[in-house]
């Protein structure tokens, strides 16, 4: 009997069949796999968080570090701040009233000069001439005045005993008369020739520091200049313009009616007071567009710290709280209902209280209502502290910051540590470094 061999194709079918269920097989227990993983992944998850939370509530039991401080009781001042730009008393530029050629220069660049310094010259040659002019006019007039004088004394007398016209007489007396006139109009002329010369000498308006030189020396200078020749700026006293919110008009007039303010002016840290003025004026209207007041203070400023032209934070005095209660400003926290203050009991629980804060700076805190003087707020460790927790307070220092960050200390190497110290202490002999003796 003879048996018929198969063929290939059949040999390939069946290898794939049996690749297929392979794979099939594979693909199933990956994914049996996959959800082994999750289900205990999210196993874990939940046991962290149990972990945690009885962690949580073993902390929650211990005393919370923190530092405390008690309210002080104060006269505390109040104070409006504001945004102000500083500007001179009186600026003035300095410009020639005549034309000519300049052939001095008496100041210097930056110097302080004084009301009447000559602070530049103007070639006087022909103003001198037209002043000599005028009083020559004049003299020649009073001498043909005398004359006439003479002449009227001779009519009068003839007229008198009719041995001349009194029209003659009349006619010299209206000549006198109009030389007198011709006179007071010469010295009228004198003194605008005078004048014109003394504009010829370019004096200082006002007392101030002078800046950069417009025209130098040789130049012609003309009295339509725009430039001028320097520009005066009063230092000393000095004014600072400042601007107020609307809301704080009433404030202002009602403390400027009991006295002067004070104003004080921070330099530009922000935190130093570099001068203290009073307040001199406050505008008569709020600008619309700002919906601010403006207001004017004027400063000795004796050492120059301020200058025209900067801009400078202000603060303005309207009064003066007696008795206030003032805590550190760190002591104050805020919350979505205002803010608080974490107040510690006599059995040292920390409990959070809504106060009310009337001002405050960088260090310190006025207090309107919410804090006793015989309370003490927690100014320092907030980070685990929450309402109702009880807290360990300790010594009220101030921590110190490190200006770099130290180096960080590693475990130490048994055996590298001791085989150093080997070294350096030498052999059994007690030799240093293992000299020999």
């Amino acid at each position: 009997m003879l048996f018929k061999p198969e063929s290939d194709e059949g040999a390939k079918s069946a290898g794939r069949s049996v690749m297929r269920s392979v794979l099939r097989r594979i693909v199933s227990l990956l994914i049996t796999l996959l959800i082994l993983g999750g289900l205990g992944y999210i196993g874990w998850l939940a046991w962290q968080q149990k972990s945690g939370s009885r962690n949580a509530n073993v902390r929650r039991d211990l005393p919370v570090p923190v530092l405390a401080a008690t309210p002080r009781v104060q006269d505390a001042p109040v104070y409006l701040e504001g945004v102000g730009s500083v500007r001179a008393l009186n600026t003035v530029t300095v410009r020639a009233q005549v034309d000519g050629k300049l052939i001095a220069v008496n100041f210097v660049e930056g110097q302080d000069v004084r009301k009447g310094d000559v602070l530049a010259e103007i070639d006087p040659a022909i103003y001198q001439a037209q002043y000599d002019q005028a009083v020559a006019k004049k003299a020649q007039n009073e001498a043909l005045l005398v004359n006439q004088k003479l002449d009227l004394a001779r009519y009068q007398q003839l007229a008198a005993s009719n041995a001349g016209s009194k029209q003659q007489a009349d006619t010299q007396k209206a000549l006198v008369a109009q030389q007198e006139a011709q006179i007071k109009a010469d010295q009228a002329a004198i003194d605008n020739a005078a004048a014109t010369l003394g504009y010829t000498r370019i004096v200082a308006p006002i007392s101030g520091r002078a800046g950069l030189r417009q025209v130098d020396q040789g130049n012609i200078i003309r009295a339509s200049d725009a430039t001028g020749l320097v520009i005066l700026t009063q230092l000393q006293p000095i004014a600072v313009w400042f601007s107020l919110p609307q809301q704080q008009i009433v404030r202002v007039n009602n403390a400027a009616m009991k006295g002067p303010l004070t104003v004080d002016v921070f330099g530009n840290d922000g935190v130093t007071v570099v001068d203290t003025g009073a307040l001199k004026g406050i505008d008569n209207q709020v600008d619309p567009t700002t919906g601010t007041l403006k207001l004017k203070a004027e400063f000795p400023n004796r050492d120059f710290q301020l200058w025209p032209g900067q801009f400078v934070n202000v603060r303005l005095k309207v009064e003066t709280i007696p008795n206030a209660i003032v805590i550190p400003t760190s002591a104050v926290q805020r919350g979505p209902l205002g803010t608080f203050s974490y107040v510690i009991g006599a059995d040292g629980i920390a409990t959070a209280r809504q106060i009310v804060v009337t001002q405050q700076n960088e260090n310190e805190a006025v207090i309107a209502s919410g804090i006793s003087p015989s309370d003490r707020v927690v100014t320092t460790g907030f980070a685990n502290l929450s309402d109702g927790a009880r807290v360990f307070v300790g010594k009220d220092d101030v921590p110190s910051a490190d200006l770099a960050p130290r180096k960080r200390s590693r475990a130490p190497d048994t055996k590298r540590d001791s085989k150093a110290d080997a070294e350096k202490k030498g052999p059994a002999t007690g030799t240093p470094g293992g000299a020999k003796p």
